[in-house]
């Protein structure tokens, strides 16, 4: 009986525990082809060491443990008495500095506040013989955090207005000591320089932006500087920013300039460029002479439609100004008139007088009209007062007839053109003051003008001159046809300005 209840209780036991551990094994054997999305670096079995558990330190050799030592004892043996304070060869010779760059980009040139950016590597070198060392090191560099040990000229840039000294990561300069005493310094810094710019050719132009250096304490007897290998390559795919222009060379001046301190050697670099001209056509050139030649539609509109006409020569004109406005907005605030200023100004011009000479023309047609409108002249009865007066003018007008000839015009009928009105032009003497010719008429008003007295053996402007024997070798100016001639002179003498303008603006 007791062997059967031990055997119940065992296999109860057993059944138990079986439940229990079942979906436990199940979880464990199914929980590798789970896939979890980990952050960060993935986390290294239990089976695998550490990095730098399995990382044992090796044994260095003589040779490795010795170098490190000797470097540090040469360069604490150099620098222990050295005096950073004093340039080398104080008191014997002059100091000699030989410069090199390279230009890691240059621009953008701003016209409005004219300067330029240029981001540059500056090497110096010169020797100093306190930093000589016997040993089998040739050169030792040293990085910006020991620059300010070791002496370096104090070169500035003298027409520079913001310098930035890059300290990203560490500062971006460096000494390099060779064992005759050679030192080398570099340095990388972005520039903000000043360039004058002369934009009398704009924009046609080219600019020289310089890039001065000098010392700002030692003067020439004292410290000199030379170049080394003066030359930069042209390289399309630096990163330079100059879009407008054209990057064309590099030159160099040395010059000596005298100043209350001393004699200063200063040196300069050049950076020749020139504008690129496709810009500025499509903003200003081609902007302008399509308006001008826009104005000239109103010649091909009838004088009749003078709101059409107006309304097209004020557009013109209007537009022109805001084109010349548009033009100087991002310019320097010079006071001299520019090469692009003097084709705006006269295409304002041809947009003026294209307005002026439909004026001019509802002018003298309207003067014309209203003088001549009546056929037939009717004096009505007078007294003897008006009848002494009218014997009085006649007298006048009988006595200027006798001392002066001048310019009468008049509105004749045509029995060929239809009863069509057409002015035309005869020789009189002077009217008397008080007729319709008189002194009150735009025609008798012209010919008091002296210029216009001069003017008339030379012109007559109305259509029937020819026939007149007074006229010959006149040219004859038919009022009614302006706009035929407009149509042929302005577009002939805005085509012999172009030619002018360009031949005289491409060899400049």
């Amino acid at each position: 009986m007791l062997p059967k209840v031990l055997l119940l209780f065992l296999s109860i036991f057993l059944t138990l525990q079986s439940r229990v551990e079942g979906p436990t094994i199940a979880f464990k054997n199914k929980a590798p082809a789970r896939e979890d999305v980990v952050y960060g670096p993935e986390p290294q079995p239990l089976g695998r060491k550490l990095l730098a558990e399995e990382t044992k330190p090796t044994v260095p050799t003589g040779r490795q443990v010795g170098k490190l030592p000797e470097a540090s004892r040469i360069l604490n043996t150099i620098l222990s008495n050295y005096d950073h304070k004093l340039r080398p060869g104080i008191g014997e010779k002059p100091t000699v500095v030989t410069v090199e760059f390279s230009v890691n980009s240059l621009g953008p040139l701003s016209i409005l506040d004219m300067e330029y950016t240029i981001d540059i590597i500056f090497y110096q070198t010169w020797y100093d013989e306190r930093l000589r060392y016997n040993d089998t090191f040739e050169t030792l560099v040293l990085n910006g955090n020991v620059v300010s040990q070791v002496w370096i000229p104090d070169t500035f840039f003298k027409n520079s207005k913001r310098t930035q000294v890059h300290v990203i990561t560490m500062p971006n300069q460096m000494i390099r000591i060779h064992k005759d005493g050679k030192v080398l310094y570099t340095i990388r810094m972005t520039i903000d320089a000043g360039c004058s710019l002369h934009m009398l050719k704009f924009p046609m132009d080219s600019h020289s932006c310089p890039l001065s250096f000098s010392s700002f304490s030692y003067p020439e007897s004292e410290l000199f500087y030379k170049w080394e290998n003066f030359q930069l390559e042209i390289n399309e795919k630096n990163s330079w920013k100059l879009f407008q222009f054209d990057f064309k060379g590099m030159s160099n001046k040395t010059e000596i300039i005298s100043t209350p301190a001393g004699d200063f050697m200063v040196m300069t670099f050049f950076f020749n460029v020139s504008r690129r001209f496709g810009f500025v056509a499509v903003q200003n050139y081609v902007p302008s002479s399509v308006t001008t030649m826009l104005s000239w539609v109103s010649f091909w509109i009838k004088k009749e439609s003078a709101p059409a006409r107006t309304s097209l020569g004020i557009t013109s004109v209007l537009t022109m100004t805001t084109l010349g406005t548009f033009s100087r907005k991002n310019f320097p605030r010079v006071s001299y008139i520019t090469v692009l200023d003097f084709y705006i100004a006269i295409c304002f011009v041809f947009c003026f007088c294209a307005l002026m000479e439909f004026a001019v023309l509802n002018f003298l047609t309207y003067n014309q009209t209203k003088t001549h409108a009546s056929p037939r002249l009717r004096h009505p009865r007078i007294h003897s007062c008006a009848y002494a007066r009218t014997r009085a003018r006649a007298r006048a007008r009988a006595h200027a007839r006798q001392h002066q000839e001048v310019f009468v015009c008049e509105i004749v009928t045509s029995e060929e053109s239809d009863g069509e009105e057409r002015p035309s032009c005869s020789a009189q003497r002077s009217p008397s003051p008080g007729s319709p010719g008189g002194p009150h008429s735009f025609y008798s008003r012209l010919s008091s003008c002296a210029w216009c007295r001069g003017l008339k053996k030379y012109f007559c402007m109305v259509p029937d001159c020819e026939g007149s024997t007074w006229q010959d070798g006149r040219l004859c100016i038919h009022i009614y046809r302006l706009d035929d001639y407009s149509r042929i002179l302005f577009p002939v003498t805005f085509f012999l300005f172009n030619v002018l303008y360009w031949l005289v603006c491409l060899n400049l």
